[in-house]
């Protein structure tokens, strides 16, 4: 097993969750809805068990002190611009779960080309299946705002 397939696989995924966090952070100020209020707020804390499985997964396969990656600094600001552009004139609920819809989409499109072209130990790929399934029910929730 090659443990730098691990660590770009835990790396990738890392940036993913981050991703939906930061988006989920900015967002949140524009929902006015409390019940998608109260599914982001599930849903940031998802993100987190699983961005805290992989900060105790990532030692196992790097030496070094280094850390997961995450999304950098460009990504954060374009995701905060997308997310104001976009909602500038319509913050409506339905609008606000469309591009929540299409952000997570991203994200279940990223996680299976990690489950199904990157060969993995159990754990990793285990993680990576969780972050997928935890996606596809946010799919399902997201719907239901549209």
């Amino acid at each position: 097993m090659n443990n730098k397939n691990e660590i770009n696989v835990l790396d990738e995924l890392n940036k993913g969750v981050c991703m939906g966090m930061d988006a989920i952070h900015y967002i949140l100020e524009k929902v006015d809805n409390e019940a998608l209020k109260k599914e982001l707020d599930c849903q940031y804390q998802e993100y987190k068990k699983i961005t805290e499985e992989i900060k105790r997964l990532y030692p196992e396969y790097n030496n070094s002190k280094d850390e997961p990656h995450k999304t950098n600094a460009v990504n954060k600001a374009m995701t905060w611009y997308g997310i104001e552009m976009k909602t500038i004139l319509d913050s409506s609920t339905s609008k606000i779960s469309e591009l929540l819809l299409q952000g997570t989409n991203m994200g279940i499109i990223e996680g299976r080309k990690l489950l199904n072209h990157k060969n993995t130990d159990e754990n990793v790929h285990s993680l990576v299946q969780k972050y997928v399934s935890m996606q596809e029910k946010a799919v399902e929730k997201l719907k239901q705002f549209l």
